[in-house]
């Protein structure tokens, strides 16, 4: 089975994304860092490190420190994909992080976005 093309984008290709989405309805790109690092484990240097690094979506998370376990909460739809309901692992994570990025642009709160 050929592998999904994102997973061999840069996710330092995407991040721009991610922030302009969030800064254009009024949030800050602490608050995508934050998010990120709630998820993957990273600490903001670690982040950085692989922005620069142009690491692909593939090893940005297998190499992220500590996948949040509360993750498995993140519910809902993104580009039309239920996140609860994607099989592949890689292709879930990716999707959960583009779901808290549309909750944060959605105005949601970060104690909600972040499951606490």
């Amino acid at each position: 089975m050929q592998k999904h093309r994102i997973y061999s984008m840069s996710f330092a290709s995407v991040y721009p994304h991610y922030v302009a989405k969030a800064e254009k309805k009024g949030r800050k790109k602490a608050e995508v860092d934050d998010i990120i690092c709630w998820l993957t484990g990273y600490d903001h240097q670690g982040l950085n490190a692989q922005i620069k690094n142009n690491t692909d979506f593939e090893t940005f998370f297998a190499e992220a420190p500590q996948l949040n376990p509360a993750r498995a909460l993140i519910k809902g739809v993104v580009c039309g994909v239920r996140v609860e309901d994607v099989e592949e692992p890689l292709m879930r994570e990716i999707r959960y992080l583009d779901k808290l990025i549309d909750e944060l642009a959605k105005g949601k709160a970060m104690e909600k976005i972040l499951r606490q």
